[in-house]
């Protein structure tokens, strides 16, 4: 087509997109032009899903009407073309080479070939671009006379800057990143040009129109949004963290460039930027990373320098890979050097100091330090009972990292074949904040588990939300003078939790109370509280013994380990005391033949026991963003399964039943779950249970004969929890659900 042919079919297709409100009501008007102008067969516009990363195309030559999406990535050209926002000429889309010379992973999504007769013998992309930000892709398929040549790529560009104007407007952007704040009239537009243009760059202007105009961030980072059309993430350690890949995309390399790969609690990759139009550094992350799939957003560039570890002061989460980078860049020395590298190299010594303060910080129970054969050691840390990755240390680091935990719990450091006990302290806010440190010896190195101990008084037993009838029940066990009550659950299942909230209960002037545990976590006024230490003989029977001679009205043993504990324990109550204990058992009645199968006369502790209170967490919703609905059939049929036909009775649900489900919010790292709760199964000694229990019974017929008791199972107590709004069903299949 002969250049003055070309402006004026360029000209035409302004005048048709000025007479149409939108590009879609134009297409069908412009499409046979454009396929005119190249002697095409087909076209294609793909469009940028509004704050999305991906592309739709909304209008396609021919009878199909199916919308195709794909991903702003190089595994389609359309993607790769929108990615590097550079156009491109595909003279063979089915020769791998020629595709491999773009772009390693460049792949031709030959699908829409395959599920009809239409056969792509060559492309024209072209990205379409408006103020430097993309807007979408315009594929020109099949030139049906020779290929496609360098004035038919010069055509398209210009036809794709007059798209991109239509395109801004109906996505709603702006010309300038903070022309919002002018929309918005939050200030003038003079105001606005002339700090523009006395700043250096744009995180001068930022800085600025924080400092000097009092404009918030929030304000700040919804403009760069809608400019960019990228969603806006500030910082918020608490629900990202630096992303964890085999890349080693260097520090310093994404400070400068103001960009950093963080994830979400699902693992969701983001790259987040400064400038999220900069093709080019755009490519060189996605390069490094390697993936397929992720996110771009945009942030202020402190935010980013605070994921980054920069500008957070003392001791802010960020401070990790700024600790992680000083020891990446040691790790580049020679080997010989690495072999020398001390336990308290000040960068080792920080970055141990840092996760213990992040993971009390975040409210953490363990932390896990755990070695890979040839990758780097993975830091995870438990929040809320579920495991999520922190950060990566260097493999050269590892025995470094250990060997500092290990001296700060005095464990032998030159032990590495068998797994160590010990503890350590670290200050935090001028509270001491004590760790459990248990090290393990795997094929790839020694792993380390360290668990933080509760610290503080105890839980109010009005907070331990026990069901009506399981705290009218305990109550009236724990008020006998003597007897034996244990608390059973897994690892983790608030069973000390428990027995501190019922001492607090039980902690009067008139009641003397002794407590053994390993460790003391929980301390409470008014308590004589010991710690155990079984490597010197000072074991949990010894100090039971040692109790009985201190006249007590109450005792607390930490936990009921062996046959003799057991034994000390029955004694104990049979002789005019209140024992309380816990045991690592799942139910309330299994625990019953657990302590028979240890050897205990059933006669004996049948009499002295009273109650068996078995418990776990299970996450409860958060209660910002929780969302209500009408249970369906298929909740009530799950509800009646789990409760009992034969109980549902006792609960009077309305109709319809309004059920809470979890939704996501910043509150809640987007989760849908804030906090952890109990839910609890109480068995109570009744004469019918004790003449089971001194046949030695299964534990069937004796949960049978606890239930008729008024005994309500874990799973039961979940669905209360569920018709309460605490918790969703989810987290009943969690506890023992279908």
């Amino acid at each position: 087509m002969l250049d003055t042919d070309r402006q004026q079919t360029l000209q035409k297709i302004k005048s048709i997109l000025s007479r149409h409100f939108s590009l879609m009501d134009a297409y069908s008007e412009l499409e046979p032009i454009i396929l005119a102008m190249f002697g095409a067969q087909r076209m294609s516009i793909f469009q940028r899903r509004r704050q999305h990363q991906d592309l739709v195309a909304r209008f396609k030559t021919g009878k199909e009407t199916l919308e195709i999406k794909v991903p702003i990535s190089p595994m389609s050209i359309a993607g790769y073309v929108a990615l590097a926002q550079t156009p491109l000429i595909i003279v063979n889309p089915y020769d791998a080479q020629e595709l491999r010379e773009v772009h390693p992973r460049l792949r031709f999504a030959d699908k829409f070939d395959k599920t009809s007769d239409f056969k792509t013998r060559n492309i024209l992309c072209v990205p379409i671009l408006n103020a430097g930000v993309l807007m979408g892709v315009m594929q020109i398929i099949n030139k049906q006379v020779g290929s496609f040549n360098g004035d038919d790529l010069q055509a398209a560009q210009e036809l794709a800057t007059i798209m991109g104007a239509k395109f801004r407007y109906e996505l709603g952007g702006t010309n300038n990143p903070f022309d919002l704040l002018i929309h918005q009239n939050i200030m003038s537009e003079q105001a606005l040009r002339e700090l523009i243009e006395s700043s250096k760059n744009e995180s001068q202007v930022i800085q600025r129109l924080i400092s000097e105009q009092r404009i918030s961030e929030a304000q700040i980072g919804h403009s760069l949004s809608i400019h960019y059309q990228v969603p806006f993430i500030a910082y918020h350690p608490d629900k990202y963290h630096m992303y964890q890949s085999d890349s080693r995309l260097n520090l310093s390399y994404l400070k400068r460039n103001l960009v950093v790969v963080i994830a979400d609690v699902h693992e969701k990759p983001i790259v987040l930027m400064a400038e999220p139009n900069n093709a080019a550094l755009l490519m060189e992350i996605e390069s490094a990373l390697g993936i397929d799939s992720y996110d771009i957003a945009v942030s202020l560039p402190n935010h980013v320098m605070q994921y980054l570890g920069e500008g957070t002061g003392g001791g802010a989460p960020g401070e990790m890979s700024e600790i992680l980078d000083e020891i990446g860049s040691s790790t580049e020395e020679s080997d010989d050097q690495v072999d020398e590298l001390s336990d308290d190299a000040p960068a080792v010594v920080r970055l141990v100091s840092r996760v213990l303060h992040d993971a009390k910080r975040l409210g953490a129970s363990d932390i896990h330090i755990d070695p890979e054969k040839n990758a780097p050691t993975r830091v995870r840390m438990r929040v809320d009972g579920v495991c999520r990755d922190m950060s990566q240390v260097p493999n050269s680091h590892h025995n470094a990292v250990i060997a500092r935990i290990k001296i700060m719990s005095n464990l032998n450091i030159a032990e590495k074949r068998v797994p160590q006990d010990g503890k350590l302290a670290f200050k935090m806010n001028g509270q001491l904040v004590e760790v459990r440190v248990a090290t393990i010896p795997t094929v790839a190195g020694e792993g380390v588990v360290m668990r933080i101990l509760a610290t503080g008084g105890a839980m109010p037993i009005e907070k331990m939300n026990l069901a009506k009838n399981n705290w009218r029940r305990l109550e009236d066990m724990i008020k006998k003078p003597h007897g034996i009550l244990l608390v059973v659950g897994p690892t983790g299942s608030g069973k000390t939790t428990t027995l501190h909230a019922i001492l607090g209960y039980l902690n009067t002037p008139e009641k003397k109370i002794w407590t053994a545990e390993d460790p003391v976590e929980i301390t409470q006024p008014g308590l004589q509280q010991v710690q155990v230490s079984p490597k010197i003989g000072f074991t949990f029977a010894n100090a039971l013994r040692a109790f009985l001679r201190a006249d007590p009205d109450i005792i607390l043993i930490g936990e009921m380990r062996d046959k003799e504990t057991a034994h000390a324990g029955i004694e104990a109550s049979l002789t005019g005391h209140l024992v309380l204990s816990t045991l690592h058992t799942n139910s309330a009645p299994e625990t019953i033949t657990r302590l028979l199968d240890l050897g205990l006369d059933p006669v004996n502790f049948s009499d002295a026991c009273v109650g068996i209170l078995a418990q776990r967490l299970i996450r409860t919703l958060c209660g910002n963003c929780k969302e209500a609905y009408a249970a369906s059939e298929k909740d009530l049929a799950f509800i009646t399964r789990q409760y009992g036909e034969k109980y549902m009775a006792e609960l009077s649900l309305p109709s319809p039943l309004p059920l809470y489900r979890a939704k996501g919010c910043e509150l809640c790292g987007n989760t849908g779950y804030k906090g952890r709760t109990g839910v609890h199964e109480l068995l109570g000694m009744t004469p019918e249970l004790r003449s089971l229990v001194y046949k030695e019974a299964s534990v069937a017929d004796m949960k049978q004969q606890a239930a008729a008791d008024g005994m309500r199972t874990l799973v039961q107590d979940a669905i209360l929890k569920v018709l309460k709004g605490d918790t969703d069903l989810a987290q009943v299949q969690i506890i023992g659900g279908d």
